[in-house]
């Protein structure tokens, strides 16, 4: 495996302002579906490391972030990502075309990939905030 749960909850702005991202049980568990049953298999399939640069967050930090109310990331089941060298558009289209799964890959704002996995309800929807 190339992810660990304690990366899925690394964040700078929670040091920053001194906030615990610390995961409940239940919230662990949907953190590890997301490793094992997508972010794994896409760094598989694309065969280059994948630079995760959001997580899990508690709603303290989801709100400093501004990130939505209703967040995957508060579930630990969504996770933003980079890879180095590759645009935000090509690999969406490898993972897009590919039978991998996903609950929502969006492109946001051209900068990062937000995936999410939601185990049993993945909707394999593809969405652009610009």
């Amino acid at each position: 495996m190339n992810f660990t749960i304690s990366e899925l909850c690394e964040s700078d702005k929670a040091k920053q302002h001194n906030i615990k991202n610390i995961p409940t049980i239940p919230i662990v568990d949907n953190m590890l579906d997301l490793i094992v049953y997508c972010l794994q298999p896409v760094r598989d399939y694309i065969k280059k490391p994948m630079i995760i640069t959001s997580g899990y967050r508690n709603p303290e930090l989801n709100k400093l972030v501004g990130g939505k109310p209703n967040s995957q990331h508060l579930e630990g089941k969504a996770a933003d990502f980079i890879v180095k060298d590759e645009t935000v558009s090509g690999i969406i289209f490898k993972i897009q075309t590919s039978n991998l799964e996903y609950d929502q890959l969006i492109n946001e704002h051209n900068k990062w990939i937000h995936i999410s996995f939601n185990k049993g309800k993945n909707r394999k929807q593809v969405l652009y905030i610009k």
